[in-house]
């Protein structure tokens, strides 16, 4: 067998894993998905599992992985469809917030994620949303909008402040009134960026 088809057929594998996992830990949290009903329901083995994965914790991460990649591209598209950077800029925090109320986001990414994964700030996608993020204030402070501040700690803060919201918002019992609150006080701490007058 070629190298290339082995790595296609590798990837195949991984996705099937994923795919399947993540159907699990939606429907029965990641506790409650059992790795033979995983396994037999990707029409492959334990071993392939282990092989790809290390076990049901690395197939958890990869799984946070996509669906991290999936909440930046919805949040990225808000803000690419706002009028002005500092619009996009809310829009973009505010959609990152609001996903919290999607069943398989709220139990894979915000609660199951930091309760075997750890804490969501040190994931890796959350650093690159932190560098993406830093860059954004940069260039609304070069451009007069936000004050001037360091990028990166208003980054933190304000990224912070949009997982804390998120977390808030999936761990309610009534996370839609949750979700209103959250929005206006995430408006209102972030509005306390902006340059007097701006």
């Amino acid at each position: 067998m070629s190298a290339g088809r082995r790595a296609q057929m590798m990837e195949e594998t991984r996705a099937k894993l994923i795919r399947a996992a993540r159907m699990a830990f939606a429907e029965s949290g990641y506790a409650g998905a059992s790795m033979d009903d995983l396994t037999e329901a990707a029409g492959l083995t334990r071993g392939a599992l282990y092989h790809n994965f290390g076990g049901k914790k690395g197939l958890l991460a990869a799984v946070v992985e996509q669906l991290d990649a999936e909440m930046v591209a919805k949040a990225s598209a808000a803000r690419d469809g706002a009028d002005t950077p500092w619009l996009g800029f809310l829009a973009e925090g505010v959609a990152y917030i609001e996903l919290a109320l999607e069943p398989e986001i709220q139990r894979i990414m915000l609660r199951d994620g930091p309760a075997v994964l750890g804490d969501p700030s040190q994931w890796p996608g959350q650093s690159a949303c932190l560098r993406t993020t830093t860059a954004t204030i940069q260039v609304l402070i070069d451009c007069g909008t936000v004050r001037p501040m360091d990028a990166e700690a208003a980054a933190r803060l304000i990224n912070g402040a949009a997982l804390n919201a998120a977390l808030w918002v999936a761990a309610s019992d009534e996370p839609r009134t949750v979700l209103a609150k959250a929005v206006e006080a995430f408006r209102c701490l972030a509005s306390g960026l902006l340059r007097t007058g701006a």
